[in-house]
């Protein structure tokens, strides 16, 4: 079943802190967010700044997944961080929606979004073929000397970037004038 993709709003900003959970498989060690408090800056605040940028994955009436991107500092010290004019990508699909698709399209999408805004973005990955395979297939590549060690277990992970294509985004509502709305 293909996913529906919502805007996330600053007003949803709960999402992107539960999702935040699944991005980093908190679950899988059973872990809190409470227990990281390194983490906060990924979800902390969003939506407040007009950068943030997101989007949830409903499907079967649940949320599946999220991906959000924020611009973040170097004082920061977020992993995935290369400069303070490329926002960081977060993304997350829980256990029970993984290996549908809802990843990929999330990021598609995010992808088209985000070109309006910005001419990159990076992620950090664990540093392992299947991780990296999966974000090559998008477009990100590795950036050099880029290995740190994963916040939550110590794991090797790198930052890879994405250069984006300057599309304008058309939606449904481009020309629209509401005072014709009875012709």
């Amino acid at each position: 079943m293909k996913p529906t993709l919502y805007f996330l709003r600053s007003s949803e900003q709960k999402i992107a802190t539960d999702m935040l959970h699944y991005a980093y498989r908190l679950d899988e060690i059973d872990k809190k967010l409470q227990d990281f408090p390194q983490l906060e800056i990924y979800s902390r605040f969003y939506g407040l700044s007009s950068k943030d940028l997101g989007l949830y994955a409903l499907s079967e009436h649940k949320i599946a997944g999220g991906v959000w991107i924020r611009l973040l500092k170097e004082d920061d010290k977020a992993e995935g961080f290369v400069d303070e004019k490329t926002p960081i990508v977060t993304i997350a699909v829980k256990p029970e929606f993984r290996k549908a698709g809802i990843g990929s399209a999330m990021l598609e999408q995010l992808f088209l979004e985000a070109g309006a805004l910005f001419e990159r973005i990076s992620v950090s990955v664990l540093n392992n073929e299947k991780t990296v395979k999966y974000f090559q297939k998008f477009g990100f590549v590795e950036v050099e000397n880029s290995i740190s060690k994963n916040p939550v277990n110590g794991a090797e992970v790198i930052t890879m970037v994405k250069e984006l294509p300057k599309e304008r985004v058309v939606r449904p509502t481009d020309g629209y004038d509401p005072r014709k709305w009875m012709d």
